[in-house]
This record gives structure tokens, C-alpha cells and sequence, in this order.
């Protein structure tokens, strides 16, 4: 399998920019950088666990539809603008991750596109399984 497998979820954002949501090629799957949003409106306002858990939530989404899951991930990447809040992030993160315990890193950045968004988490997935 070399064709490329793209989903997308109607982001405003993904025609502009010139990216989708997830990518699959082989057995490689990469899914961008997800925040909080959906409807053009940010899920969870003020609330670091609510934004990573939704991110999650639409990432697992991602996944399957390239037939891939959660326990495929071996990376994760999370961008937070308060590392200071990190414990809760944390915890949406070992909620999916607990027992997968993919490769992490979290760092702090200046801001995310829109300044309501507190999270965005983005994943590297290869899927193993050769009865997909």
C-alpha cells in the first residue's frame, strides 16, 4: 500500500494552509497538529484537560479512519501555552496512553492560533497489525 489515505474534517483552516487532518501512507500514519475546535468554536474555554481530551477524542477519530488506533501511536507531541498546567494535560494524555505509553514530549509555546486554544497535540502512528 503507497497510495496516500487523507482525511479531513472540514476545517476552514485545512484548504488555506494546504494540509489535512491525518495522513496514511504504508503502514505509517501521521495526524496533524489537532487543537480544541470544532465549529469554528473552541471546546473547553479556560480548560486544559477539556481541550487535550477533545484534541484526543478527534485524533482517535482520525485514526480509525485510516484503520488505525490509539495503541498504533509511538508518538506524541503536545504544545501547551501554560506548562505550568501540564498536570492536567497529563492526565487526558495517560487516560489514552496509559498502557500504550507512546514516546511524549510537551513543551511550552508562545500562543496557538486562536488565544482560547490551550492545547494541540499531534501523533505518529504505525500500525503493526497485518490483519488490518
Amino acid at each position: 500500500m503507497s497510495d496516500r489515505i487523507r482525511v479531513t474534517t472540514g476545517s476552514p483552516w485545512e484548504p488555506v494552509v494546504g494540509y489535512c487532518r491525518a495522513i496514511r501512507v504504508g503502514n505509517i500514519v501521521e495526524v496533524a497538529g489537532t487543537t480544541a475546535m470544532q465549529d469554528g468554536e473552541v471546546v473547553g474555554k479556560g480548560n486544559p484537560y477539556e481541550q487535550a481530551r477533545f484534541a484526543l477524542e478527534t485524533i482517535e477519530s482520525a485514526l480509525k479512519r485510516v484503520g488505525a488506533s490509539m495503541s498504533d501511536v509511538v508518538r506524541t507531541r503536545m504544545f501547551v501555552t501554560d506548562i505550568s498546567r501540564w498536570e492536567e494535560i497529563g492526565r487526558a494524555h495517560g487516560e489514552y496512553f496509559r498502557d500504550i505509553r507512546p514516546v511524549a514530549t510537551m513543551v511550552e509555546v508562545k500562543a496557538l492560533i486562536d488565544p482560547d486554544l490551550l492545547v494541540e497535540i499531534e501523533v505518529q502512528a504505525i500500525i503493526t497489525d497485518s490483519a488490518e
